[in-house]
């Protein structure tokens, strides 16, 4: 499974000890506001922003996209018994959307047993070098949104310097599955160790980390709207690569 994906369950592992503990001692306070910052922070924000790509262009087979979905599978059996207490009846409302039923209910359920093989602290580190990192440069592309230079971050290819046990932390989630540009949600990324340049844009509690932005070269894919210069190469002549391959694999 990929490392994204991995890192999801883990927060599901640490979240999961969490509520056990807050609902233990009645602090529902606690207990609402970690689920609704999972859901808005790590989820929304973070996991679907990035993951949306894979669920929407990759084929149906692909195993991104396979792993994905059983994250998602996971995550939906979790929350809606988590959020039951909390949400009555909205809970109950996506239970039988799914499961329809007279006779069953969220109610029914207890939370489920979350594997302890999940919990993975070396990689719940790793990955948090990844979003910081992933902060400065979403902040560089604010700016360059706000100046009007991009409308969205699939136009813009950054170059990113960065220390060398950083650019080891991105060497390894390569390896797990995850590119650079997926995570910053661009066409394109640079990593470097050279020193920044002066005008470089850098944030003061990620130390070490500056952002060049810079646009994307080629031309937009009609399907995934990454900007790539293998836009045209292939057949239909207007999509990337990958997106080619899924639609003549698909016989459309």
């Amino acid at each position: 499974m990929p490392e994204l994906e991995r890192w999801v369950l883990n927060r599901l592992h640490d979240l999961d000890r969490l509520l056990q503990q807050a609902a233990d001692g009645y602090d529902f306070q606690r207990f609402y506001s970690a689920l609704h910052n999972f859901c808005a922070v790590d989820l929304s924000a973070f996991y679907f922003d990035i993951r949306k790509d894979v669920l929407y262009c990759d084929a149906p087979s692909s195993a991104r996209r396979r792993a994905a979905r059983t994250v998602m599978d996971n995550l939906f059996m979790c929350l809606t018994a988590w959020l039951a207490p909390a949400i009555c009846f909205t809970a109950e409302e996506a239970w039988l959307a799914r499961f329809p039923s007279d006779d069953d209910s969220v109610h029914l359920r207890t939370f489920p047993e979350v594997p302890a093989d999940w919990r993975d602290e070396t990689l719940n580190a790793r990955w948090q070098v990844l979003r910081d990192v992933r902060r400065v440069v979403t902040g560089a592309l604010e700016i360059e949104r706000a100046e009007k230079r991009i409308g969205s971050s699939l136009q813009a290819r950054p170059v990113v310097h960065l220390p060398q046990d950083m650019l080891a932390v991105f060497a390894a989630a390569k390896e797990g599955g995850l590119e650079a540009a997926e995570l910053f949600i661009t066409s394109g990324a640079t990593l470097t160790t050279a020193p920044a340049p002066a005008g470089a844009f850098r944030l003061a509690d990620v130390p070490g980390v500056a952002v060049v932005p810079g646009r994307a070269a080629g031309e937009k894919c009609g399907r995934c709207w990454r900007v790539l210069e293998e836009v045209g190469r292939g057949e239909p002549r207007d999509l990337c690569l990958r997106c080619a391959d899924v639609i003549s694999a698909a016989g459309a």
